[in-house]
């Protein structure tokens, strides 16, 4: 193979990888195997797709090699390929943020909306956990919290929130995750949270992020 045709070849390779990634289905996708492995129902349920569709979109991920996946009994799990993908994702929203300002401040004004909610970084978080002044809550659904969390971390998914309020104390602090950044999950709870009188903020980022970190991490 001369260089030419080697250069075409890898030239090739990678532009199915940003191909297969310029969907806004797959990067949610994406985002959502994060969190870890997931049968092809639950990521239709969980992105508002067919079951038909989800696999549609699972299909030219992993033909791009960017998931991977696995039988266990009757359905078909899968998973992101390694940690390469998650930092690809992590990059593609780095470079979105900076690139694009509308996007940018699309998400000032959101969260603007609800009264600026307080946003604390990893490294305060575990200061906080080291000296026990913190309620950490998981509101993701219940079947990503039991695949891992943070250490310590309460499960108590958004779409339960209002109705188990009366089982957080008020006098210590709160930090809320969800699955990152574009999950919009922990702004609505801290924001309720606040609204009834308990002191709360959302982490940065979101848990997988943490766990990319070698942050206290934790399976039921």
């Amino acid at each position: 193979m001369n260089i030419r045709a080697f250069k075409n070849s890898i030239y090739s390779e990678m532009a199915g990888i940003t191909k297969a990634l310029g969907n806004p289905h797959r990067l949610e996708i994406l985002d959502l195997l994060a969190q870890g492995p997931a049968p092809v129902e639950y990521i239709a349920e969980q992105t508002d797709l067919s079951v038909g569709n989800a696999s549609q979109h699972l299909q030219v991920l992993k033909n791009a090699r960017l998931v991977s996946s696995e039988r266990q009994w009757k359905y078909n799990y899968y998973r992101l390929a390694d940690q390469n993908v998650f930092e690809t994702w992590c990059a593609l929203r780095r470079l979105g943020y900076s690139q694009n300002a509308e996007l940018k401040q699309l998400m000032e004004d959101y969260r603007n909306e609800r009264n600026g909610l307080r946003i604390i970084s990893p490294s305060e978080l575990l200061e906080k956990m080291k000296n026990e002044e913190v309620i950490i809550l998981d509101v993701r659904p219940e079947q990503e919290y039991n695949i891992a969390h943070i250490e310590n971390a309460i499960s108590l998914p958004k779409k339960d929130l209002e109705k188990r309020l009366n089982e957080l104390p008020q006098d210590i602090e709160i930090v809320v995750y969800c699955r990152g950044p574009l999950c919009l999950s922990a702004d609505e709870a801290v924001s309720l949270l606040n609204k009834r009188g308990y002191k709360a903020s959302r982490l940065e980022r979101g848990f997988p992020d943490w766990a990319a970190q070698n942050l206290p991490v934790e399976t039921v």
